[in-house]
């Protein structure tokens, strides 16, 4: 696998709803002739190096500043604290300066990313994936192809006035992959393997997901977090060289360094991963419910998944070690949110909702099984592979 797609996929690891599959590209060939890398390539290019910089600068200090007597310690001392606080005073300052209010989001997000340049990445990381995927595509005349578009096209109709989503051509593609995944581009490119389609047990189950990627491309996730990870990387390369120059020996340095980035990794990272699902939750069954999809459905997918995973005793991962939520954290908060996507759903003249609850259904259907675990399958296709959607 060449850099270029380790780094492409590395800048757009929150572009999808679960991250991306496994398995590496086979070649990348960006078409036109030759042009200047997209800002946000560039720095992860130049990422590897930047850290080398900040090991060779703090080393550098070290000596220097053990070579310094006494009074030239406290003066140097004086400066660093200086300096220190100039530089924090930046970083919140571009961070104040780049806030953008999102109604969509309900919050204030950070966009450091000019939008031109990420779209370039992300048109590039389109090319790679439709590579990568290759003759695995199912053509546009194959039913779940069909049947994706046009759960895609029901929800973009009937969510043109969401601002920001009538800005998107979205483009489907069905992938025939056994893992249960599904994400979405930066452009609103949207790849659904076809075992996810074996896992849903009817198309709302599918409405919803496709609701879920939807709402990443139009909160603009991955643009997001790939500009905060720039901040941050900022941020990490000052503390990289502050810990090499106030550590006495290389090997305590780099001790400092692994449990500075398992910090950052446990303390920030699968945290705000985490976070962004639930958003993308929370709107997407919004946009399902627009969408006249029964929005009920939604907390039972997850609640397939989970006793899917128990029945072939798969471990739980602890919260914190997870970039995802829970399926039954998700299951909670879906059936929390359920009863106002229920009355968006009655305020869009849907028709009103039919038969029992699936939510009742399912629990019926769990007592039945022996010892309350299922068969070896999620939804109504078959086994459930995978879980990151």
């Amino acid at each position: 696998m060449s850099v270029v797609v380790r780094l492409l996929r590395a800048a757009s690891g929150s572009s999808s709803a679960g991250g991306v599959p496994p398995g590496g590209a086979r070649a990348f060939r960006p078409s036109g002739g030759r042009r200047a890398l997209p800002g946000p390539l560039l720095w992860l290019v130049l990422k590897p190096a930047q850290k080398l910089l900040a090991v060779l600068v703090g080393r550098s200090l070290r000596r220097r500043w053990r070579a310094l007597p006494p009074a030239r310690r406290r003066s140097w001392r004086r400066r660093g604290l200086l300096g220190a606080a100039v530089l924090g005073g930046l970083a919140a300052a571009v961070h104040a300066a780049r806030l953008r209010d999102d109604p969509l989001a309900g919050r204030r997000r950070l966009l450091l990313f000019p939008n031109e340049r990420f779209r370039a990445l992300a048109q590039m990381e389109y090319r790679m994936w439709k590579e990568e995927f290759g003759a695995k595509m199912l053509p546009e005349h194959d039913p779940r192809h069909a049947t994706v578009r046009e759960a895609v096209g029901r929800l973009a109709r009937a969510n043109r006035d969401v601002p920001g989503l009538s800005d998107f051509d979205w483009v489907v593609h069905v992938v025939e992959e056994p893992s249960v995944n599904a994400f979405v581009l930066p452009n609103g490119q949207v790849f659904v393997f076809t075992g996810l389609l074996d896992a849903v047990s009817d198309v709302h189950q599918l409405g919803f997901l496709l609701g879920h990627e939807l709402a990443h491309a139009v909160l603009g996730h991955a643009e997001e977090k790939a500009g905060l990870a720039r901040l941050v990387d900022l941020i990490a390369l000052v503390s990289l060289a502050a810990l090499w120059a106030l550590c006495p020996q290389d090997g305590p340095a780099l001790l400092a360094q692994w449990i500075q980035s398992k910090l950052r990794e446990y303390t920030f990272e699968r945290p705000y991963s985490r976070m962004l699902e639930a958003e993308a939750d929370r709107v997407g069954l919004r946009l399902a419910a627009k969408a006249c999809v029964d929005v009920r459905a939604s907390s039972v997918f997850w609640r397939q998944m989970e006793l899917a995973a128990a029945a072939r005793g798969k471990a739980r991962l602890p919260r914190w070690l997870s970039t995802h939520p829970a399926h039954a954290d998700r299951a909670e908060r879906l059936d929390a949110l359920i009863p106002e996507a229920i009355r968006l759903r009655e305020s869009c003249a849907c028709p009103p909702l039919s038969g029992p609850d699936p939510r009742l259904v399912f629990r019926l259907s769990v007592r039945q099984l022996p010892d309350a675990r299922p068969a070896e399958g999620a939804g109504a296709g078959g086994p459930a592979r995978g879980r990151r959607i």
